[in-house]
C-alpha cells in the first residue's frame, strides 16, 4: 500500500487538526483512482479474517494438538486484538496507508522503515505463493490427476490478470469473494449445530460436544503439542493488519477504522473459535489429517449430499482471494517504497487507468516461484511457504508494537497529540504481544519444517542492511525524509 496522508490529523478532543503534509511532493491520490465504497470496505474488512491458515492449515494444527487447538486460536487472537489496538492508536494519531514501514520510519528511525517495508512487500509475495498452492491443493478434490504445479501455474496467470482491472471492479470481486467466505462460515456452523442437536445426517449419531474431551482428552498430544502448533495459528491471522489498511483509504478513517478493529474480537470467536468447536463436534479430531481442509473432511463425514464440493469451493475462493489481494497489494507496497527513494523508479509508473503494472508484474513474476515449488514438492509445498510467510508477517506486527510503544511514551510526555483510539492496558499488552511473537519464533526452531524461515530470515536482512547502506551512500536525502 501507499504510505500517503489519506486523513486529517485530529486530536484526542475531536476538534480537526490540520492536516498532515504531503510527502515526497505527492498528492494524497498518487494518481491511483480510488473506487472503494464503504460496503466494499467492511465486507473486505470481516472477509479478511478467513483464509487459507483457517481452511486448509487447521488440519495440520488439529492433529498435532487435537482440540486443545480451540485454545491455541484462542490465546493467539487475544494477542492480534492488542496488535490491532496498537495499530489503531497509531492510524487514529495519524491515519496514513501501508502505515507498518511509515510508522517504523518515524519512531524507530530510517532504517527500520525501509526493513519493515521490503519484508512486508516480501510477506505478500510468500502468501501470494502460499494461497496459489492451498488453490492448488483444494483442486485435486475434484481432478486428482491434474498435476498440482499445474492449477498453480493457472491460477497465477489468472489472478495476474485480474489485477489489470480497475479498482472499483477488484474492490467488487473482494466483496463478493468475502461475501462467499462469511455466508459460508456461518452456514457450516449452522449445519453443524444441527447435526449435533437433531442428529440428522450419517455423523448425526455420534456428533456430540463430547468429542472435545473424550477422544484422548482435551490435550492428547500434551501442552507441548500444542504449543508447536502456534506457528500455523498465527499464520491463519496473518493479513489481519490489512483491515486498518484498508480502513486508512476509506473517506472518513476515524469513523471506519475504530469500528472495523472493534469488531476483530468477534469475528475471530465466530469464524475461528466457533467453527473449530463445531467441527471438532461433529466428528473426532482423530479423522482429521495434515494437508486436508478439516471442513472438506467434516462435511464428508456428514455425508450432505454436494455438501464437500460446495465447501470446497468456498475453500478455494478463499485462496483465489487472498492471493489476488497479494498481487493487488504488492504492486503497491513497491511503488511506495519506489516514491520514497527506497526502490527502483521504474516501480513508480501507473498505467492510464491507476494500476502499477510494473510493480505488479516484477512481484508474480516472483510468486512464480510457487509453481516450481508445486512442481518439485508437491507434498510439502504448503508447510514449506507456511513458515516463511509467518516470519514475515509477524515481523510487521513486532514493528507495529515497538511503533506504538514510542508513540505512546511520547504522547504521555506531551510531545505528541493523544490519539483518539488509545489501546487499552498499554503499553504492558504491547509489551506481552512482544513476548508471545519472540516465543511463536522460538518455537519455530524447534520445528524441523518452520526451521527453514530461521535460516532464510538472516539471510534477508542481510541483504536489506547492505541495500540500506548503498542506497544511503549514493543518496544521503532519501532517508533523511520523514512523513511526520
Amino acid at each position: 500500500m501507499t504510505s500517503q496522508q489519506v486523513g486529517e490529523h485530529r486530536p484526542s478532543d475531536g476538534a480537526p487538526g490540520t492536516a498532515a503534509p504531503e510527502m515526497n511532493g505527492e498528492s494524497e491520490e498518487q494518481g491511483y483512482q480510488r473506487g472503494l465504497g464503504a460496503r466494499q470496505i467492511q465486507m473486505i474488512a470481516i472477509g479478511g479474517a478467513i483464509g487459507t491458515g483457517l481452511f486448509l492449515g487447521a488440519g495440520k494444527s488439529i492433529t498435532k494438538a487435537g482440540p486443545s487447538v480451540i485454545l491455541a486460536y484462542a490465546l493467539a487472537g487475544l494477542v492480534i486484538y492488542a496488535i490491532m489496538r496498537a495499530l489503531g492508536e497509531l492510524l487514529m494519531y495519524r491515519p496514513v496507508s501501508g502505515s507498518f514501514s511509515t510508522y517504523a520510519r518515524e519512531f524507530l528511525g530510517p532504517y527500520w522503515g525501509f526493513v519493515t517495508g521490503w519484508t512486508y512487500w516480501l510477506f505478500w509475495v510468500i502468501t501470494g505463493i502460499t494461497e496459489v498452492t492451498a488453490a492448488a491443493t483444494y483442486m485435486q478434490h475434484w481432478w486428482p490427476s491434474i498435476p498440482q504445479w499445474v492449477s498453480a501455474l493457472v491460477f497465477t496467470l489468472i489472478l495476474y490478470g485480474a489485477n489489470l482491472i480497475s479498482v472499483k471492479l477488484f474492490g467488487e470481486l473482494e466483496f463478493w469473494f468475502s461475501a462467499v467466505k462469511v455466508t459460508a462460515i456461518i452456514g457450516m456452523i449452522l449445519i453443524g449445530l444441527g447435526v449435533i442437536t437433531l442428529g440428522f445426517s450419517d455423523a448425526g449419531p455420534t456428533a456430540s460436544f463430547t468429542h472435545l474431551w473424550a477422544d484422548g482428552g482435551f490435550f492428547p498430544n500434551g501442552v507441548g503439542g500444542t504449543l508447536m502448533t502456534l506457528q500455523i495459528v498465527m499464520f491463519s491471522f496473518l493479513a489481519v493488519e490489512l483491515v486498518g489498511v484498508t480502513a486508512g483509504e476509506s473517506v472518513d478513517p476515524e469513523k471506519n477504522l475504530p469500528r472495523a478493529i472493534k469488531t476483530v474480537p468477534w469475528r475471530i470467536a465466530l469464524f475461528y473459535i466457533g467453527s473449530l468447536i463445531i467441527i471438532l463436534s461433529v466428528v473426532s479430531w482423530t479423522v482429521f489429517e495434515p494437508g486436508t481442509s478439516p471442513f472438506v473432511a467434516a462435511f464428508q463425514k456428514i455425508g450432505l449430499p454436494f455438501g464437500a464440493g460446495i465447501v470446497n469451493f468456498v475453500v478455494l475462493t478463499a485462496a483465489l482471494s487472498s492471493c489476488n489481494s497479494g498481487m493487488y497489494s504488492t504492486g503497491r507496497m513497491l511503488r511506495d517504497l519506489a516514491l520514497n527513494g527506497q526502490g527502483p523508479k521504474m516501480f513508480t509508473k501507473l498505467t492510464r487507468n491507476g494500476l502499477p503494472l510494473v510493480g505488479t508484474s516484477f512481484s508474480v513474476a516472483l510468486m512464480m516461484v510457487g509453481v516450481w515449488i508445486n512442481y518439485e514438492w508437491p507434498s510439502e509445498a504448503f508447510d514449506l511457504v507456511v513458515s516463511f510467510a509467518t516470519i514475515s508477517g509477524m515481523w510487521a506486527w513486532a514493528m507495529i508494537l515497538c511503533s506504538q510503544l514510542v508513540y505512546r511514551a511520547k504522547s504521555d510526555r506531551g510531545e505528541l497529540p493523544v490519539s483518539s483510539f488509545r489501546a487499552p492496558g498499554a503499553p504492558w499488552t504491547s509489551w506481552i504481544a512482544l513476548a508471545f511473537i519472540a516465543m511463536v519464533v522460538v518455537l519455530m526452531g524447534f520445528d524441523a519444517e518452520s526451521r527453514v524461515s530461521l535460516y532464510g530470515a538472516p539471510v534477508w536482512a542481510a541483504i536489506l542492511t547492505v541495500s540500506y547502506f548503498v542506497i544511503k551512500a549514493r543518496n544521503p536525502e532519501t532517508f533523511t525524509k520523514t512523513s511526520a
